[in-house]
């Protein structure tokens, strides 16, 4: 059963109108940390599926909380790398759905380990107007907003439009011409900025060092030419980051240090 969010969240002021009634399940503490909302198309190229992964890993690492609206493509993606221990879901529905059904074992993880909150009572379902109130609520909570990838009049570039009303920085992942053309758009009308390298980003925002022991394990473990999918388990972020950087090489399903 849900319960009533029984005080004040400042960072929720920055709405057109505060939520007259905030429900949640899950882990209240969460609202403490350092946020960042993430967003992004239900249908991103694989590009922006693994930079979206790795993005959303490494801030969780840094003990930054990575809120969304638990939709298909990016803000699942976002949630999942993160882990459900460190992520917010916005939902667009009562508490007692779980929207959409094909999300439903991740939103029932982060209710018990992370956090859910909704500002809709019991028994309603998802409108395209309670979108709309959805993405306001993820992008007030967020210190800044990330888009991953979006299409020119989007859903997504209402957050955008949210974002800049309050007054937040918004990030973009670089992506090539005629890719997320939206995007690419905020980029050339200087209304975001450019997340060109991840680490860079990641230490923009938290005193983590991104150079962590843990990468330093990955590929000492590559050295013993694990098989993809062993290694694919055991580090999926750090993997497609080093396939992309060309720090290791596939070869017969193998891992190698290149």
């Amino acid at each position: 059963m849900q319960k009533r969010v029984d005080f004040h969240i400042d960072a929720l002021d920055a709405m057109k109108k505060y939520p007259k009634e905030l429900c949640f399940k899950g882990n209240l503490e969460l609202l403490k940390r350092p946020k960042m909302a993430i967003v992004g198309s239900r249908k991103p190229n694989q590009y922006a599926r693994e930079m979206t992964h790795i993005l959303a890993s490494k801030l969780a690492n840094a003990n930054v909380c990575i809120v969304s609206g638990g939709a298909i493509g990016v803000d699942a993606i976002a949630h999942k790398a993160a882990g459900s221990k460190n992520t917010i879901m916005v939902a667009a529905t009562g508490l007692d759905k779980r929207y959409p059904a094909i999300n439903s074992k991740l939103i029932q993880n982060m209710e018990n380990e992370g956090l859910v909150l909704s500002q809709f009572a019991e028994g309603t379902p998802s409108t395209r107007y309670n979108f709309v109130l959805r993405n306001e609520l993820v992008v007030a909570l967020g210190d800044v907003l990330i888009v991953s990838y979006a299409d020119i009049n989007s859903g997504t570039m209402r957050s955008v439009e949210y974002a800049l009303k309050m007054g937040k920085k918004v990030y973009v992942l670089a992506h090539r011409i005629g890719e997320s053309e939206a995007t690419n758009r905020l980029l050339a009308q200087s209304k975001a900025e450019a997340i060109y390298n991840i680490d860079t980003f990641v230490k923009k925002f938290t005193a983590f060092d991104v150079s962590s022991i843990k990468e330093d394990e990955f590929l000492e473990y590559c050295k013993s030419t694990p098989t993809y999918e062993e290694a694919l388990k055991r580090f999926p972020s750090r993997l497609f980051e080093a396939e992309l950087s060309a720090e290791i090489v596939i070869k017969n399903a193998k891992v190698y240090i290149a």
